[in-house]
């Protein structure tokens, strides 16, 4: 078995819940596959698979059989190196066997190459590079790409164009409609109007050129064993318009004129509900508004530097390990690090922190950040989709793509609610032609046609997935990234919130506060400072800083070596040091005075770190550092317990120092020194206990803890594998996005309850209505229409939702 991969899949065609559905379903038969994700609103596919039985060619197939397409990304290269069509043949040959590439065409007379690729499984510099191996080379033609990007927009102007057309044909159908109405009788009706044949040669085009799409998605879908909206529509109209043709027929040898036809019944049907499509798709493209905000940020070009020469280059095409020039206003193209110059860097896009970030040599910078002043030269380390801003699209994206466990229920319902509308229309039809009004088949008819275009069920299918796209793209906005659409459902259940302290609730940078000894304190700085050097320990870092910050020149040790868990020993200037714990003076029998001890301790009360210092086997000296608490960790927590959450501190720091950062920061509830291993163990306790659990943290050992909390969350600013252990990344680093990630998901949670109570009122209260003869077809297509298009307009509140941090 191979190493299990997942990819995300644009898909063209659906028209309802029960086509996502039925894709899902699909999808899941296909040998290999593990999990399907199908998201209606978002018409994307994220699909779990082992590569080694299947592959993305299969599940292409899969979705066209049923009658959907996967849309591709597209673009042209010029082709340099050839010499026959032999060549070309072998570029061909080669670029098709690349793993998402569905098609390559290279034509060697234009020298060109026209390649259809999934971006989420192949990149243009990954075929750059293989064919390059070839000993050809490809150049971008262009940086204009057709796919995913916007096929949306051609929906849109192909969904624009029908309406206008449908539109102009039904009016005059809608004319004759409304001037027999009592009180709309005084309107001038134009002789022809009336004409069957005339009308019917408005509604042909209408009904089969127009509403073709309709014949085509029910074909499909009963061809399939299943039924979706194209079904009810497609029956709906139909019916409506093979009666009228049946009583125009009849007609032949009368007068050349009838009122009773239902010609414009199945017109404006059509036009209704390719309204009601316009503008679901409309609004289904704001709702990734958030997705787009973040691609804006990207960096278009970047300067490179190969072979000695300067060149302009699409940032698609930056390698790895490349030298990138970023001038003073440009935007860093790719994460790196600086190998020459130095400058302010601005990267509130990423951090929310608006004040500049000094930058030297040898730090690291993040992709699409602001060079404010500097000329830097950047060693890429991190490109294409391994950089933190595409990181951070691709959370997004699948949060967004992901269901939430609602959604699953409303997903069940649609699967089986079409041919249940069938039943009721038919029964409709049967009760009126038989019982209500015996042998009067245009008014069953009616009846019947209202109930199917009453109960889409569209709305259904909107009501969950909007608001999930709306709820996790806002948050994003702010920093808050949810991995998936069942985190943000589950996050507002949450009744504790457990905090690590170094670098959560602290800043996560000790600093040296205080130095006590009798010696000259230069001098045993001078010897501290060289011991400390040698050590990656933060408080060891923290105390050699603060030693150079006083302009104090460290000593350099002949000999080094750390002991874990107790401190130090090195040889400097032939002196032999110790710097640690009350345990290793115990355990080098080094006698630490009592007044030394108590000071030791009061430190420690207040928060502080306190080690013990000697030389050649006597006691010099005591040295301080402490962690201070995060501008906003204060208030963040008192928000935190306003919500009426309890808050726990945990940490591996010794009980007293715990207990004072804590009271500091207004946590009441302590758990000190515990292990990494120990963490995961506090959270199973409490979760034993009833409770449902969040644990925040930055680092690697905060990992265990985060994937066995009920919700991870992860602080943006840590490590890697923190952020791959959370469901949450916080990337701001700020504990006010808790309670905003809590607040975003009550709010999203009450959006989708909304939409599902409206989308069941609507069709609970719609059906009956229409089936006991109080609604008109197409009064029930215009409703139809509008209660997918408030579904959608009612998610997107969240869009405006405003958040604390």
């Amino acid at each position: 078995m191979g190493t299990p991969k997942e990819v995300n899949l644009q898909i063209q065609g659906m028209t309802c819940a029960a086509c996502a559905n039925r894709i899902e379903k699909g999808l899941k038969k296909v040998e290999g596959v593990s999990d399907a994700n199908v998201n209606f609103a978002l018409e994307k596919s994220k699909v779990s698979y082992d590569p080694s039985v299947t592959n993305l060619k299969a599940f292409e197939e899969k979705i066209h059989s049923l009658g959907y397409e996967v849309v591709k990304d597209k673009t042209e290269f010029n082709v340099t190196g050839m010499t026959c069509a032999a060549c070309a043949n072998k570029i061909e040959k080669k670029l098709n066997k690349l793993e998402g590439v569905s098609s390559a065409n290279v034509n060697f007379a234009l020298e060109s190459a026209t390649v259809e690729y999934d971006p989420n499984e192949v990149s243009i510099p990954d075929m750059k590079e293989a064919i390059k191996k070839l000993g050809y080379q490809l150049e971008t033609k262009s940086d204009k790409e057709v796919g995913s990007a916007d096929h949306r927009e051609k929906a849109i102007k192909k969904q624009t164009a029908k309406f206008i057309a449908s539109l102009i044909l039904s009016l005059p159908l809608l004319w004759s409609m409304v001037s027999h109405f009592e009180f709309m009788s005084f309107i001038w009706l134009p002789s022809i109007f009336m004409n069957p044949w005339f009308q019917l040669l408005l509604a042909t085009p209408v009904q089969f050129i127009i509403g073709g799409q309709f014949y085509v998605g029910a074909y499909k879908a009963l061809r399939n064993k299943s039924a979706n909206m194209d079904v009810l529509v497609a029956m709906g109209t139909s019916a409506a318009y093979f009666y009228s043709l049946y009583l125009s027929i009849q007609s032949l040898g009368g007068n050349g004129h009838m009122v009773d036809l239902y010609f414009e019944t199945s017109a404006v049907l059509i036009t209704l509900i390719l309204l009601g499509k316009l503008f679901e798709v409309r609004a289904k493209g704001r709702s990734s508004e958030a997705i787009k905000k973040l691609m804006g940020l990207q960096a278009k070009d970047a300067t490179v530097v190969r072979g000695g020469k300067e060149m302009v280059i699409p940032v698609t095409e930056v390698l790895e390990g490349d030298i990138v020039q970023v001038k003073p206003g440009e935007k860093v193209p790719v994460d790196g690090e600086i190998v020459e110059g130095g400058s302010a860097l601005d990267e509130s896009m990423l951090t929310g922190e608006s004040i500049p970030v000094d930058k030297a040599v040898g730090d690291s910078v993040i992709g699409s950040t602001i060079n404010k002043n500097g000329f830097l030269k950047i060693k890429a380390t991190k490109v294409g989709k391994d950089t933190a801003l595409a990181q951070i699209i691709k959370v997004v994206e699948e949060a967004q793509g992901s269901k939430a466990p609602i959604q699953r229920l409303a997903d069940s319902i649609s699967g089986i609610f079409v041919p249940i509308v069938v039943g009721i229309a038919l029964v409709t039809f049967i009760i009126w032609y038989t019982l209500v009004a015996p042998g009067d088949f245009a008014d069953a008819l009616e009846k019947f046609i209202a109930v199917l275009v009453i109960a889409c069920p569209c709305a259904l299918g909107l009501a969950t997935p909007t608001s999930i796209m709306a709820g996790s793209g806002r948050s994003a906005e702010f920093g808050i990234l949810f991995k998936g659409g069942e985190h943000l459902e589950q996050t507002h259940r949450l009744d504790t919130i457990i905090l690590d302290k170094t670098g959560t609730v602290t800043n996560g940078t000790p600093k040296l506060t205080d130095v006590s000894t009798d010696w000259n304190e230069a001098d045993l700085l001078t010897l501290v400072g060289a011991a400390e050097k040698q050590s990656e320990h933060p408080l060891a870092e923290a105390i050699v800083e603060g030693i150079q910050d006083l302009g104090i020149e460290l000593g350099v040790a002949e000999f080094f070596e750390a002991i874990p868990g107790h401190g130090v020993q090195a040889k400097v200037d032939g002196r032999l040091l110790h710097v640690g714990t009350r345990r290793l003076m115990s355990h080098e029998n080094i006698d630490v005075p009592e007044t030394t001890l108590d000071q030791m301790v009061s430190f420690e009360k207040t928060g502080k770190t306190a080690m013990l210092v000697a030389v050649d086997h006597q006691f010099a000296g005591l040295v301080a550092v402490a962690d201070t608490i995060k501008e906003t960790s204060k208030a963040a927590i008192a928000r935190l317990k306003e919500m009426g959450l309890d808050v726990v501190m945990i940490t591996g720091d010794n009980k007293q120092t715990a207990e004072a950062i804590a009271k500091q920061a207004g946590i009441e509830h302590t758990i000190a020194e515990v292990l990494p291993e120990g963490k995961a163990e506090e959270v199973k306790k409490l979760q034993e206990s009833g409770h449902k659990v969040a644990m925040v943290g930055d680092g690697i050992n905060d990992a265990p803890a985060l994937a066995t909390a009920d919700i991870g969350m992860a602080i943006g600013t840590g490590t890697d594998v923190a952020m791959e252990a959370a469901d949450i990344t916080l990337i701001r680093g700020d504990l006010n996005s808790i309670a905003d990630a809590i607040m975003m998901s009550k709010k999203t949670i009450a959006n989708i309850k909304q939409n599902l109570f409206w989308a069941f009122a609507y069709n609970s209260v719609g059906v009956p209505i229409a089936a006991i003869g109080l609604l008109a077809p197409w009064l029930a297509g215009a409703a139809m229409a509008f209660s997918s298009v408030s579904v959608v307009l009612n998610a997107l509140r969240l869009q405006r939702v405003k958040l604390k941090s």
